[in-house]
């Protein structure tokens, strides 16, 4: 690339195209430097909190930890104005954008009277890394998308669910109620099965003492729900988010072509502008 070139793209990026003031100040907030300073204000509010957790420090570091908790809000908030003013209507048509100013007015909640217990909803401004950090974004976007397959799995996973819950319901209501007398404590049951949390000594082998064919019923579940179910909802993030990656690298790919496209297209330019003053030239020196 010649150093024309180079300029010429460091003016492009140094100087917004669009010079009203939407403009400018869409420029301005986009500015790497503006992008890693908010990040960093995230960062920052989230060490404050954590240290407000320990009341040692609060009392220590009081006076300092409100002002920074304070600063940090203002920041936030004139953040979030700066953008709306210059997204204008196109503001309440990002979902990233809502959920910003969502967690901007949960840091305006006062923290006493019948808003108190809004404070633990502070910590939610850490949340802002998913919109400001690209990968994050993308990650929270590919599970987003997997939410469609995810509900009909869960859908799958409770009609399972359902089916061995009366079975449990059916088979050992009798000998131990507090497991299965009822629908709901069946299901339960059956949740922290799932989950293999202390389920052999806990629940299997005491139900397999009384009943020997029991086993057929655990095993038969936990095939189902842990080793195959739940292997689906893996398997269905996973593919969301490699399909968002390759949405991703896609869209870099198409604009690093849209750029080189528009550099052609300004060197053509260019070379037209410089031949026309080369014939300008050439037609005068033919005068004289």
């Amino acid at each position: 690339m010649s150093e024309h070139q180079k300029d010429m793209i460091g003016h492009l990026v140094q100087h917004p195209e669009d010079e009203s003031l939407r403009g400018r100040l869409a420029w301005f907030i986009d500015l790497p430097a503006i992008q890693y300073f908010i990040v960093g204000l995230i960062l920052l509010n989230a060490v404050t909190l954590g240290l407000m957790t320990s009341p040692a420090l609060t009392e220590a570091l009081q006076p300092w930890l409100g002002w920074v908790n304070t600063i940090i809000v203002a920041a936030f908030v004139v953040e979030i104005l700066l953008r709306m003013i210059a997204d204008g209507t196109r503001f309440v048509r990002s979902g990233w954008n809502l959920f910003d100013f969502a967690v901007v007015a949960v840091s305006l909640v006062p923290d006493s009277g019948a808003f108190s217990v809004l404070r633990a909803l502070r910590i939610l401004k850490v949340l802002r890394l998913f919109s400001m950090v690209p990968r994050l974004r993308r990650i929270v976007e590919a599970l987003l998308k997997a939410i469609p397959g995810i509900a009909w799995i869960a859908l799958l996973l409770l009609v399972i669910f359902y089916v061995f819950a009366v079975m449990g319901v059916k088979l050992f209501a009798q000998t131990f109620p507090e497991w299965f007398g009822t629908l709901g404590s069946s299901m339960y049951t059956l949740f922290q099965i799932m989950t293999l949390e202390s389920w052999s000594m806990g629940i299997a082998r005491p139900v397999i003492e009384a009943y020997p064919w029991a086993w057929v019923y655990f095993v038969a579940f936990i095939l189902i729900s842990s080793f195959t179910v739940l292997n689906l909802f893996i398997g269905i993030i996973i593919e969301s988010m490699q399909s968002a990656h390759w949405e991703a690298e896609d869209a870099k790919r198409v604009e690093q072509e849209q750029r080189a496209h528009d550099e052609r297209l300004e060197m053509l330019q260019l070379m037209r502008e410089l031949s026309a003053k080369v014939d300008r030239l050439e037609r005068r020196s033919g005068r004289h």
